[in-house]
């Protein structure tokens, strides 16, 4: 038998990789329901398939890694799309790298660097 949800939340989370750096964001709709006996459960669907607690133990889809950080959604697209312009302006970049030195100018960012602060020591 289909229960119909009394409520439905729809939340976006991003989440990172502590081990690989590959970070992504997943909107879910939670639907809050009550069963038979009174009993409140929540089920979690993403892209409309019903899918594990996003809180409970988040898996990396690129090396399965269980260390993931859990952030508000837009951190991930925002590194993203900070990454994608800064490799936009290098492309655009007429200067020999070879002539450049060295330095923290030159470094290449990636989500983990930026993450760094977030590794628990």
């Amino acid at each position: 038998m289909s229960e119909i949800a009394a409520t439905t939340v729809h939340e976006a989370y991003a989440f990172a990789c502590m081990r690989c750096g590959h970070g992504w964001e997943q909107a879910y709709e939670i639907e809050h329901h009550v069963d038979a006996s009174g009993q409140a459960y929540v089920v979690y669907k993403a892209d409309g398939e019903r899918v594990p607690s996003p809180l409970s133990t988040p898996t990396c889809s690129n090396c399965g890694a269980h260390v993931v950080r859990i952030m508000r959604s837009g951190r991930v697209s925002t590194v993203q799309r900070l990454l994608q312009q800064q490799k936009t302006v290098r492309e655009e970049t007429s200067v020999d790298e070879a002539a450049v030195p060295a330095g923290p100018a030159s470094h290449h960012w990636q989500l983990s660097d930026l993450l760094h602060p977030f590794h628990r020591r």
